[in-house]
């Protein structure tokens, strides 16, 4: 299923009543990978799975539907035009490889409706009970930072001389062939900054881009995103864009999730999209996940009740969580949903 040419938040409004209410997102995609066998020292990261095994991406994407996930998100968050080229690639590879990205993930969803009667699975430990599955696929799009892969999207430091103009620029032509893709909707991921949230709605609105979207930022604690602006900030950059169907966070500790969720209520009333990684911290220098405050997969399902309670209606995992972390998180919205009286956003 797809939003097509309707009111697009209207078909988000419709996507999570056939949801149940609330829709699971995927987790990690490049940590999955590599446990799966892949090679991502690389500037390109999950990206470079591409063109090197396909197929394992798409393992991983029908891993995650089998979990129980409503939306997969396309293996383009580090791929871009300019990294492409500097591997050796065109310009029409390049464009061609972010088309891959979602093709692959429209195949695994193809594969996974085929194999379970057009999207009907069972999930939960009540093997006698199904719930419909519709399918999302979101492009992704990353940072600049993402590009440089010198850790600068987990701070949003990017240097004086990065303008609106040079953000605008660089991405320009990745959000054009990403909203032709094929995909239903663009999910602006790991965002650090207002000022490339910005870039984004200006690039939407230029490019006449009527793709659905969801704008996803990165925390450092309750209030604030990693670049220190403010959550509040930026959430009213992304609220004040009609392409924008959803705002959030991801790729942030669990334990700010919470709070984070009711400030974003404070300047919107689109649905919030979380998907928090496992509590690790990112080494720019060693390009490893490092322990700091990670919590175990129980301890983080174990959110999950909490945060549609203070009003997240997408919930997913970002890095470092599995596809047993989201068949957890299925499982737990699908006891969210049919509790009696609940008060929860999934009413």
């Amino acid at each position: 299923m797809g939003f097509g040419l309707r009111d697009p938040s209207a078909a988000m409004r419709d996507f999570l009543l056939q949801a149940g209410g609330c829709a699971v997102v995927d987790g990690g995609l490049a940590t999955e990978l590599e446990a799966n066998g892949a090679d991502l020292n690389d500037p390109l990261w999950s990206a470079k799975c591409l063109f090197s095994s396909p197929d394992l991406i798409r393992k991983v994407h029908l891993d995650y539907l089998m979990a129980g996930a409503n939306i997969i998100i396309s293996a383009s968050y580090q791929a871009t035009i300019q990294g492409f080229e500097a591997r050796g690639f065109s310009k029409k590879e390049s464009e061609a490889l972010l088309f891959k990205s979602v093709e692959i993930a429209c195949e695994a969803r193809g594969i996974f409706q085929s194999s379970y009667r057009n999207g009907s699975y069972t999930v939960g430990a009540d093997e006698a009970s199904s719930r419909k599955q519709p399918i999302l696929v979101a492009a992704s799009i990353g940072s600049y930072g993402a590009f440089l892969a010198d850790g600068s999207e987990y701070s949003g430091h990017y240097g004086k001389e990065v303008t609106l103009q040079t953000l605008k620029d660089f991405h320009r032509r990745r959000v054009q062939v990403l909203a032709e893709s094929g995909a239903d909707l663009i999910a602006f991921e790991t965002i650090p900054n207002k000022i490339e949230a910005q870039a984004y709605v200006e690039l939407l609105k230029e490019n006449n881009i009527r793709i659905p979207s969801w704008f996803s930022f990165c925390s450092k604690d309750e209030n604030d995103v990693v670049s220190g602006d403010s959550v509040l900030e930026c959430t009213a950059i992304a609220n004040a864009c009609q392409n924008v169907v959803a705002v959030g966070i991801n790729c942030t500790p669990p334990r700010y999730i919470q709070g984070l969720i009711l400030t974003i209520r404070k300047a919107t009333d689109k649905p919030i999209v979380v998907y928090p990684n496992s509590g690790e911290r990112y080494d720019a220098d060693r390009k490893e996940w490092v322990a700091s405050t990670s919590i175990c997969e129980e301890d983080f399902v174990s959110y999950v009740s909490k945060w549609s309670e203070a009003g997240a209606s997408l919930i997913g995992g970002c890095c470092r969580t599995t596809p047993k972390t989201i068949r957890a998180i299925a499982e737990a919205l699908s006891t969210v949903r049919s509790a009696p009286q609940s008060t929860s956003a999934c009413d």
